[in-house]
């Protein structure tokens, strides 16, 4: 099982180039079952999480091809399945997001409930709810959500929570289905409105993404579409914390400035300085952080996907900082391996408070979901010493070549592994 060693104390300089969005990235490979043209996507970032999701699509019988690094060609022209198997769903909760279009475009799903990260409850009640609007006749049986229609009829659906997964999953199923489709209460995240326009260029007619009331008129078929993934914000927000924390002088290439307000706004609160250009992002820090709160909230508030490591910069940050997770019930886990690091933090409910200390101090710490791991690189970049990160594996879900960006940024930094037998 592989492992990252760091040794702490080293300014971030130089330049990285930005992965596409791996949360963009997965509703818009399940979008490719609405046609059976050639459906390109490049900017695809080469990750576990990307992985799993084009063994699953392969399993039901679409043609998934690579094209060099980054570019995927599927063809979705005739499926042997509609099936997500267990096996496959429990690593990745984003397998949800094949029901939707299985229904639009075949008539029938069969998607086994998810797993993935243990942050917390993520129910897809919502969408079983929306597709039922929608004229879907939906079971929950012997753990897989089962559902069957001739053709999907439009509807008024307002979910009683705003749901990122749910939001994409209605969206593509709208886009098949006969008459005018409303989405209340619809996410506004950059990445639902990244699939609306891969949709839209696909020959959907769809109004009012990136709001929180979209509306689809249903269209007979969709067509291919060449089609390039909008870059990651959250790994960008991962970098510009790591030079609020270690300091330095960086530059992102090819980031998504637009879509990062609320982290922006939190670091030049913290005292770093950010100069935005094009979709370029320079991050100067020359000096202790400091501390700065947050409340984690849909977009366009803070994003839960970067809670932990802000909280990281915090940890070693003048001042404290009360921070407040609003999103996910166990989206804590990483703040008692950020205290194996020396860190001051005490958690009461959803709420943590961090005292800033001067300095951390390097162990061996675990990484028990995506985004903690990220807060314990951070973490280690500034810890006295050697600290090494075990578990990476679910930091390979989401970030691509993670340690040799960081490389690129001076960072003392390596990727081991370890062959002892379990």
């Amino acid at each position: 099982m592989d492992k990252l060693n760091i040794t702490g104390g080293q300014r971030l300089q130089g330049e990285v180039v930005v992965s596409g969005a791996k949360n963009a990235a997965l509703p818009i490979l399940c979008a490719s079952l609405l046609t059976g043209d050639d459906v390109r996507l490049t900017n695809v970032p080469q990750l576990n999480d990307i992985n799993t999701l084009s063994r699953l699509l392969g399993q039901m019988g679409v043609k998934v091809a690579q094209e060099g690094a980054g570019t995927l060609v599927l063809k979705a022209d005739a499926l042997t399945s509609c099936e997500a198997p267990y096996e496959l769903v429990k690593t990745m909760r984003a397998s949800i997001l094949v029901l939707g279009p299985l229904v639009a475009r075949f008539g029938e799903a069969r998607v086994s409930l998810p797993g993935g990260c243990a942050i917390g409850q993520r129910p897809v009640d919502q969408h079983i709810k929306g597709l039922a609007a929608l004229g879907a006749d939906v079971r929950v049986e012997h753990g897989f959500v089962v559902a069957r229609a001739d053709r999907l009829k439009g509807a008024i659906v307002r979910t009683d929570m705003i749901t990122v997964t749910g939001t994409e999953n209605l969206l593509m199923a709208a886009v098949l289905a006969e008459g005018e489709t409303v989405l209340d209460n619809a996410a506004r995240e950059p990445e639902v409105v990244d699939l609306a326009e891969m949709l839209i260029a696909m020959g959907a007619q769809i109004e009012g993404h990136g709001t929180d009331r979209i509306v689809v008129q249903g269209v007979e078929r969709l067509h291919g579409v060449d089609y390039r993934v909008m870059a990651d914000r959250i790994e960008a927000g991962t970098f510009l914390c790591a030079v609020g924390a270690a300091g330095g002088d960086a530059i992102l290439r090819a980031a998504p400035p637009a879509a990062m307000g609320a982290v922006i706004d939190k670091l030049r609160r913290a005292g770093v300085t950010i100069d935005c250009d094009g979709d370029n992002i320079r991050a100067r820090m020359d000096r202790r952080p400091t501390a700065v709160g947050f409340r984690t909230q849909e977009y366009p508030g803070f994003a839960t996907d970067m809670q932990a490591q802000l909280m990281a910069m915090n940890a070693v940050a003048d001042g404290t900082a009360v921070i407040t997770e609003n999103i996910f019930e166990n989206r804590f886990m990483h703040v008692q391996e950020l205290i194996r690091l020396g860190a001051d933090i005490a958690i009461d409910g959803h709420t943590a408070v961090v005292k800033g200390v001067p300095s951390l101090s390097g162990a061996t710490v675990m990484a028990t979901d995506l985004r903690a791991s990220a807060s314990l690189v951070i973490a280690g970049l500034v810890a006295d010493g050697v600290t090494t990160v075990e578990r990476i594996y679910h930091l390979d879900r989401g970030y691509e070549c993670m340690e040799h960006k960081l490389q690129q940024l001076g960072a003392r930094i390596e990727r081991v592994s370890d062959r002892r037998s379990a």
